[in-house]
């Protein structure tokens, strides 16, 4: 049976068909989806981790007590969970772990573009990159394999383009799933391995030569594996690729032969030089880093690579013929017909969305703001201005107490989501407190994990398999934590925001605002649209700087669109004049 995939629902199937029944991740674009499409499927479990480094151990875990577990995660969130990647691939397991990440170049919902081949060498762990949904499923199960032949963690290497994009994947009839290992069947006993399991020092210095040793037997297995694969072509040319970037090249070069790499560490040496004699010039084509590439030079193969391909950001059929045809490597495309000039659209928060609210009241007190990653980050671009860093999940409590260290004069203020606080807020928190700290954090509590789909997160009161879980109370946590200072305001009432903030923000001892509204969209909430009275208005302009999308500057004042404003009547909040109503 074929059925059109992404390579996410492709990657969820070819789990839930290699047998694996326990999967932790914590939402990441663009990984998500593979999670949630696995929790669909019968008799598997599934979770939102409070954070990766979280879910890799739960992964672990499952694999420990001889299971089979999948643990997803978006580039940046390997970095949360780089502790467990390394232990793990000291301790192996009695069952198997994949690890499926998702890298994002050109950065279309990241704060960099790394590339975490890198991991898998650093780590010393098997990688295999797909380069279709087809593969997205047929890779998971290999990885499971190996993963239990190999007595080592596998890590699958999915980038946005393959995650997000769809092809034809060729499905079992029935889709029976292997019956995998014991997770949610119940096991006997816990296999104790104390030599194997426990990385003290002196246990670890007898599993790092294991590990050298695997690594040398899985290079072995690299040479043999038909995932890598030659294709024959013209002895002129010879490219070497792997992923989507294969798809790539494949295009721009279809009279070259090929290497087509699907386990991209450890590489293949012999293959790799058995490749290069077969012809007159070797390219490599692989986006971000020369990964593949320097490894071809260290065997004394001359290569073209990142001469010529760019280092940065996505690449696609037309940068690789552009970059090609420079080098001489391929014909100059066709000139394109110039593409019409279209006025720039930057994001911006929702229409209606609470945390517009807090970011007007931040600007109109001044405040400096070190901010954080999630959907209210876009309080940092125009009109609102309001929001002056932004790093990785978690920084923006820690980064605040620096400042505040320094003494600077202006009112500083740290500000976080729900979700993200629970992933990485509260050390940080705890952190001011135990240090003597003197800073003021806002948690914005919308009650969901909004920017990457409105996920569950702690505090929403289910978890990812829809079952009804305890809601954490962030405003208990804080106070149990030991903050005597804490509020919890409706962003919507902006005179009581500013009111708070200023008190706040004044005072020498360190303190949290929760500001309280679940996220419009989520809970679907839409009320009757305002409209403008221009004979009453006197185009102060403050409703446009609050930045909501339905507001426009017409002649004689202002409009709201209908069919945009939700009704939410904060616009009429800041009007001096009156001259909004709903």
């Amino acid at each position: 049976m074929k059925k059109l995939m992404t390579g996410n629902e492709a990657f969820a199937l070819g789990a839930y068909l290699s047998g694996i029944k326990a999967g932790a991740g914590y939402p990441g674009t663009p990984s998500t989806e593979i999670l949630m499409n696995f929790a669909r499927y019968p008799g598997v479990y599934a979770e939102w981790s409070t954070n990766e480094k979280v879910a890799l151990d739960v992964g672990a875990g499952v694999a420990y007590a001889g299971g089979r577990a999948l643990v997803t995660t978006k580039h940046v969130g390997l970095n949360v969970a780089a502790d467990s990647l390394f232990y793990t691939s000291y301790t192996g397991f009695k069952g198997g772990l994949v690890i499926i990440n998702a890298d994002d170049p050109e950065m279309h919902s990241s704060q960099n573009e790394q590339d975490n081949r890198y991991y898998a060498k650093f780590a010393k762990v098997p990688m295999l990159e797909p380069a279709d949904s087809q593969e997205a499923l047929e890779f998971v199960r290999l990885a499971v394999e190996i993963s239990e032949a190999f007595d080592t963690p596998v890590i699958v290497r999915t980038n946005t383009r393959l995650s997000h994009s769809k092809g034809v994947v060729e499905v079992p009839g029935r889709a029976e799933p292997d019956p995998g290992g014991g997770v949610l069947d119940g096991v006997e006993r816990y296999e104790r391995n104390i030599p194997k399991y426990v990385m003290v020092p002196g246990f670890a210095r007898q599993r790092h030569p294991v590990v050298i040793d695997r690594l040398a037997k899985l290079a072995a297995y690299a040479e043999q594996s038909p995932i890598n694969r030659i294709e024959p072509g013209s002895g002129k040319l010879g490219v070497i690729s792997a992923g989507v970037a294969y798809q790539y090249a494949r295009e721009v070069f279809p009279e070259a032969a090929f290497l087509k790499l699907g386990m991209v560490y450890p590489l293949p040496r012999d293959l790799i030089k058995g490749f290069a004699a077969m012809v007159e010039r070797v390219v490599v084509v692989e986006e971000l880093e020369p990964f593949i590439e320097e490894h071809v030079r260290l065997l004394g193969v001359p290569v073209t690579g990142k001469d010529v391909f760019s280092r940065t950001g996505e690449l696609s059929p037309e940068k690789v013929r552009r970059s090609a045809a420079g080098a001489g490597l391929a014909e100059a495309p066709p000139e394109a017909a110039a593409a019409p000039s279209l006025p720039a659209r930057p994001p911006m928060l929702c229409p209606g969305c609470a945390h517009r609210g807090i970011f007007y009241a931040l600007q109109r007190v001044r405040a400096v703001v070190l901010g954080d990653i999630g959907c209210y980050t876009l309080g940092a671009l125009p009109p609102l201005s309001a929001m002056h860093t932004c790093g990785c999940m978690g920084a923006s409590i820690g980064v605040v107490h620096g400042v505040d260290l320094v003494g600077v004069k202006d009112r500083t203020v740290g500000v976080i989501g729900d979700s993200t606080f629970f992933h990485s807020g509260i050390p940080p928190l705890i952190n001011v407190l135990y240090n003597r700290g003197v800073s003021t954090v806002i948690i914005l509590d919308n009650r969901v994990t909004a920017m990457t789909g409105h996920q569950e997160n702690p505090g929403t009161g289910r978890t990812l398999m829809k079952d009804p879980a305890r809601k954490i109370d962030i405003e208990a946590l804080v106070r149990g934590i030991g903050f005597e200072k804490v509020d919890v305001v409706d962003p919507y009432e902006f005179k009581e925001v500013v009111r708070v903030l200023k008190e706040h923000l004044d005072s020498d001892e360190p303190s949290v605002i929760v500001a309280r509204y679940p996220c419009v969209l989520s809970v679907r909430e839409r009320k009757e649209p305002f409209t403008v009275n221009l004979e009453a208005c006197n185009q102060c302009g403050n409703c446009l700087r609050i930045g909501c999308s339905p507001i426009s500057k017409v002649e004689g004042g202002v409009s709201i669109d209908p069919s945009l404003c939700n009704g939410c009547g904060f616009c009429a909040k800041v009007c001096p004049r009156g001259a909004i109503t709903a």
